[in-house]
C-alpha cells in the first residue's frame, strides 16, 4: 500500500514537471506603452520637452541626419528552451524639425521584424582549411629560439 502512494506521488510529481516544461514562457522588452499618453502627442503642438515629459526617454534617437525617436516595445513568447519568438510589436518613430517640434509621429508593428538566418555554424574565412590533427601538431618543428636561423648560426644580439 504504501509503496502504490509512492508511485503515485512520484508519477503525479513528474507528470506536473513535464507540463511545466511544455508552458509557454512570456516577455516584455522595451517601453510601455500606455495608449492615451501616446495618443495625447500631436504633431505640430508637442515639442522635445514635451514628448519626453509625457513619453520619458527614447528607446533609442537617431544618429545621422534627421534627428528622429524611436520608442520600441516587444512582446516575445517560447516554450522551454526554444528561442523566443515575437509575437508583437510597436515602434512608435517620431520626427522633429530644426526647431525641435513634432512633425509626424510613424506607427509600425511586426512587419517590420526582420528574421535572421545565419550561415551555418561557422563563420566562413579565407585562407586555408586545417584540420584538428594541423591544429594540435601543426607547430611541432616550427617553433625555435627567438632569431634562430636555418643554417644554425644563431642570430643573437651581437648578430644581425
Amino acid at each position: 500500500m504504501v509503496m502504490s502512494v509512492s508511485l503515485a506521488r512520484t508519477g503525479i510529481l513528474l507528470l506536473g514537471m513535464a507540463a511545466a516544461a511544455c508552458t509557454p514562457l512570456r516577455a516584455h522588452q522595451g517601453y510601455i506603452v500606455d495608449v492615451d499618453l501616446v495618443n495625447s502627442v500631436q504633431p505640430g503642438v508637442d515639442n522635445r520637452q514635451s514628448v519626453q515629459q509625457t513619453l520619458g526617454r527614447p528607446t533609442f534617437a537617431s544618429q545621422f541626419g534627421a534627428q528622429d525617436w524611436y520608442y520600441v516595445a516587444r512582446d516575445t513568447r517560447n516554450l522551454a528552451f526554444q528561442k523566443p519568438k515575437p509575437n508583437a510589436q510597436i515602434t512608435l518613430k517620431l520626427t522633429f524639425d530644426q526647431a525641435g517640434n513634432v512633425t509626424s509621429i510613424t506607427r509600425t508593428g511586426l512587419e517590420q521584424v526582420a528574421s535572421l538566418s545565419p550561415s551555418g555554424k561557422e563563420t566562413p574565412t579565407l585562407g586555408k582549411k586545417r584540420g584538428i590533427f594541423e591544429d594540435l601538431f601543426g607547430n611541432i618543428g616550427t617553433v625555435g629560439a627567438a632569431g634562430a636561423r636555418a643554417d644554425g648560426t644563431g642570430g643573437g644580439r651581437d648578430t644581425p
